[in-house]
């Protein structure tokens, strides 16, 4: 039986490719009046997932929590730290980014940049989502980490505030590297995330081609303009990881996010990807939108690279900590925290002041972003301002912010939650007693205005 699916398969294959001949609407539409909605038999590569993107509901998924390598969709994290950065006003899109010997090196797809030229922001940005520039990612992942391990470091801090719980960064481009994993479902979340949280810079995953030079550089992804509401945004590949597409989709009020990885060509996770989006954009919702992926704190070079010490977004950095139980990765911890003489002047300076001197300890308090927001809905949920050594010092903490907030936590209940890194224990310092995300996430935004770090976290 299987062998005569099989052979079936593949002659519905050749027959899309003989009538094809190539890229174009015709082989993706002929796969979807096949009805290839069923992922390549005995391709062990293949993982996939579809996210109804206003609900956070699965709609379908097959491997998708199973480690694969994700090639150039690892520059989708490179752009949402980018865009991070130019919200925080770090960079403008003007600004040069220079390409060093080793970001010249890199091997294609690139733009060709020799060593010491320099090309803006934005065209750095726009090189990344049409050609997938691996010179232009390593450039951007040096301006912004200082260098591109201290930036992989970053990339995995910000995938864990994201709830990437499964995700490690190990360059920014995506080029070959055993430790660089993710899975379907994380780049899911990643994909939600560059939606909700940049809807300003999210265009840029929309442009068709663009002019470099004397180049017209075309957008790899190959169903911008053919599948009706594809709008973005990242296409991959490695002879490790197979073909991969993370594809956002806005049509008739509804809206997802697909995930295709470990195709067994472009036609084919092209195809696929058709066929997923053919089958479950009609199950999605036509309801409000609601936000679905915790956003967190922007994410700075770690503290060897000579962050100013008066830099407020520096102080407010979280560092990547330990992974639950379920997701055993490692992960690299960028070392932020300011030097002790640093800390006792600030504290002493702010001692007249109480509520002052909580938002000068929470700038120094590790919040470990474990079990954050994600694209399955759950009920249950609590924000978490602090994670320290002293269970004492936590309490005392949440007291004292308790105290000096006011109505943001008029009603959440203070508690701590004990994990254990490295041989060491540590508190989370936490408040309870939401109803809901979107409650717990106000709660957060109000915080984060009074400069006290904050992230909402669904309760275990």
């Amino acid at each position: 039986m299987g062998v005569t699916v099989r052979q079936a398969l593949l002659g519905i294959s050749n027959f899309v490719q003989n009538i094809s001949r190539g890229r174009g609407k015709v082989a993706i539409i002929a796969a979807v009046m096949l009805g290839l909605a069923s992922p390549a038999i005995a391709n062990p590569k293949y993982a996939g997932i579809v996210v109804d993107a206003k609900t956070g509901k699965v709609l379908y998924e097959e491997n998708a929590d199973a480690p694969r390598f994700p090639a150039s969709l690892t520059k989708m994290m490179t752009l949402y730290l980018t865009f991070e950065a130019l919200d925080a006003g770090k960079i403008s899109k003007s600004t040069r980014v220079t390409f060093s010997k080793h970001a010249a090196a890199e091997p294609p797809t690139k733009l060709g940049i020799g060593a010491g030229n320099s090309i803006t922001v934005e065209q750095a940005i726009l090189s990344l989502v049409t050609k997938s520039a691996n010179d232009a990612a390593t450039a951007l992942g040096e301006l912004l980490g200082g260098s591109e391990k201290n930036f992989a470091a970053m990339m995995t801090t910000k995938a864990r505030q994201l709830g990437m719980g499964r995700t490690v960064f190990r360059n920014a481009n995506g080029l070959p590297n055993d430790a660089q994993k993710t899975t379907a479902r994380d780049m899911a979340k990643l994909g939600i995330a560059l939606r909700e949280h940049f809807p300003h810079h999210y265009k840029y995953f929309s442009t068709r081609s663009f002019a470099f030079g004397k180049q017209q550089i075309r957008n790899h992804n190959n169903l911008l303009g053919v599948v009706n509401g594809v709008d973005g945004i990242k296409t991959g590949y490695t002879r490790a990881s197979g073909y991969n597409l993370v594809s956002s989709v806005q049509a008739d009020g509804r809206s997802i996010v697909a995930v295709v990885m470990g195709g067994s060509s472009g036609r084919a996770r092209d195809n696929q990807m058709a066929a997923l989006i053919k089958r479950y954009l009609p199950n999605a919702s036509t309801g409000r939108d609601q936000q679905l992926i915790a956003r967190g704190p922007v994410v700075v070079q770690p503290r060897q690279q000579q962050i100013a010490a008066n830099d407020n977004v520096a102080k407010a950095a979280v560092v990547a900590s330990i992974l639950p139980s379920s997701a055993p990765i490692p992960v690299e911890r960028p070392s932020d925290a300011l030097p002790i003489t640093a800390y006792a002047q600030e504290k002493s300076s702010s001692e007249r002041d109480p509520l002052a001197r909580i938002v000068a300890e929470s700038a120094h308090m590790e919040v470990d972003p474990v079990h954050t927001a994600s694209a399955t809905p759950s009920s249950g949920w609590v924000i978490q301002v602090a994670s320290m050594p002293s269970k004492t010092e936590a309490l005392r903490f949440l007291e004292n912010m308790k105290e000096k907030v006011g109505s943001p936590l008029s009603k959440a209940s203070a508690f701590t939650e004990t994990f254990e890194h490295k041989g060491r224990t540590y508190h989370r310092a936490r408040f309870g007693g939401f109803d809901d995300k979107v409650s717990a996430w106000n709660a957060c935004e109000t915080l984060k205005k009074q400069k006290i770090q904050c992230f909402a976290v669904v309760a275990n």
